[in-house]
């Protein structure tokens, strides 16, 4: 039986680096790293004021961590990386409505790193914007200098904490868009992660708009 760390627990650098680790080797697990990641991400976590003022996440339901390792989508696009979701034995889908998913951009608003893995900062699933819509989440995050999450981020997010994904606890990526009204978004169906979409004006009780506070290159 894993021991759970309780939320209120302070993160030390040795905590940070300990994490930071295991989503690294999560990522080479996966066959989403090929190569060691530079010495300076690490720095770079340990030196961010929102991570050094986190606690552990609980492990039973991390709504909230301190920062999540992403591949770029350039390497590793959502369509690919999607399948690499569980629950129990069922793996994660892409809903055929939503088949154009490593179509969808950055919203202009977002500053994403370039390099083949970053970090995003303060990552929250968004439960306290269940019901907004993405627009009004969006506008809600500007002022506290956060963004929404994209769906390679969202991704990333579950990979490296899949009990994350909670019946009535999913969540919307606004900052993946077309050039339509579609948002992307995680959920469960038939018992499995699945990636789809929601109409921009639309609001659900069960799904929050995830978000995180800054992104850092490797």
């Amino acid at each position: 039986m894993s021991h759970q760390v309780p939320i209120a627990t302070p993160l030390t650098a040795d905590l940070i680096a300990g994490e930071y680790h295991r989503q690294v080797d999560n990522l080479q697990r996966h066959g989403l790293l090929s190569s060691d990641v530079p010495a300076s991400l690490l720095n770079q976590i340990l030196q961010h004021p929102a991570v050094a003022a986190s606690s552990v996440p609980d492990l039973d339901d991390p709504l909230k961590v301190p920062f999540v390792l992403v591949p770029h989508p350039r390497i590793h696009p959502p369509s690919s990386t999607v399948p690499l979701l569980a629950l129990g034995r069922h793996s994660g889908f892409v809903s055929a409505d939503t088949a154009d998913i490593d179509d969808f951009a950055p919203i202009a608003t977002l500053q994403q790193p370039g390099t083949d893995v970053y970090a995003v900062v303060d990552v929250d699933r968004g439960d306290d914007t269940r019901n907004f819509t993405p627009d009004e989440a969006t506008s809600r995050f500007a002022p506290e200098g956060r963004s929404p999450l994209t769906i390679s981020e969202g991704v990333a997010y579950l990979l490296h904490f899949p009990r994350a994904l909670r019946k009535n606890h999913c969540f919307q990526t606004a900052g993946s868009r077309r050039d339509d009204r579609r948002v992307p978004g995680i959920w469960i169906s038939n018992r499995a992660p699945k990636v789809g979409f929601c109409w921009a004006g639309n609001r659900h009780t069960w799904l929050g708009i995830a978000s995180g506070l800054d992104r850092i290159p490797s």
